[in-house]
């Protein structure tokens, strides 16, 4: 890395790091549309899995996507990619419990991906803090590591389709979530991680997709920040 993304790596773990221990139980209050959300992506990551499949989680965070694929495929080999080492100990120590095996990687997105062929590469919530180059460049890289017919599944935070809607689905955004519990310091401490959020639209992304070579690439699922994004590796 240069000293730039070093120190944004820095400061990106920091901010997340801060939020580990809280982090899963508010992500029901600040994902209005979670179970659909988490179901959907969950639904293609699994679809054709091999019973013991390589998986790779990229942003992990705190591993929630993991654990729900271990959930249906307890056989899984889980390798778990993020920058903050306090939500890779949180998801370590879940998955650890469950007796799922893992590996864990600390770093960044930017970073060469983790050697290997998997049956499924999976995001949930980070690839957004790439700016657009980067999410095209991640999206290659990430066709190479896939072993053929083997699935992308991305559920991302995404930009509104215009500027007027962006704003608009971002006062939504916080009116939904304050419907479900969010107070005021935990909506301020949202925005805070937010700060380093590059999103962009789902279409634009569907378009790198096809553009880096994936097949099938499509947005099945998409309520207005939120969008889940798929594509396979050619057969």
């Amino acid at each position: 890395m240069n000293e730039t993304s070093i120190s944004n790596f820095e400061t990106i773990e920091a901010a997340f790091g801060a939020a580990a221990g809280t982090y899963d139980s508010a992500r029901r209050r600040l994902v209005p549309c979670f179970d659909d959300f988490y179901g959907t992506a969950l639904r293609f990551a699994t679809l054709d899995l091999p019973e013991a499949p390589r998986v790779l989680d990229l942003g992990a965070g705190t591993g929630l996507f993991s654990a729900l694929v271990a959930g249906v495929r307890p056989r899984a080999e889980l390798t778990l990619v993020d920058s903050a080492a306090p939500m890779l100990a949180e998801a370590a120590s879940a998955l650890s419990a469950r007796g799922v095996a893992h590996e864990i990687r600390r770093q960044d997105l930017a970073e060469p991906l983790p050697h290997g062929q998997y049956d499924a590469v999976i995001s949930a919530l980070a690839i957004h803090h790439l700016d657009d180059d980067g999410k095209r460049d991640l999206y290659r890289r990430i066709l190479g590591v896939l072993t053929p017919g083997g699935v992308f599944v991305n559920a991302e935070q995404v930009a509104g389709p215009t500027s007027r809607l962006d704003e608009l689905y971002d006062s939504w955004w916080e009116e939904d979530a304050r419907a479900r519990g969010s107070d005021d310091a935990e909506l301020a401490a949202a925005r805070a991680r937010m700060a380093f959020d590059r999103p962009a639209t789902a279409a634009d992304q569907v378009g790198w997709l096809r553009e880096a070579g994936f097949a099938d690439a499509a947005c099945p699922f998409a309520q207005l920040r939120f969008a889940v994004l798929v594509g396979w590796s050619p057969s």
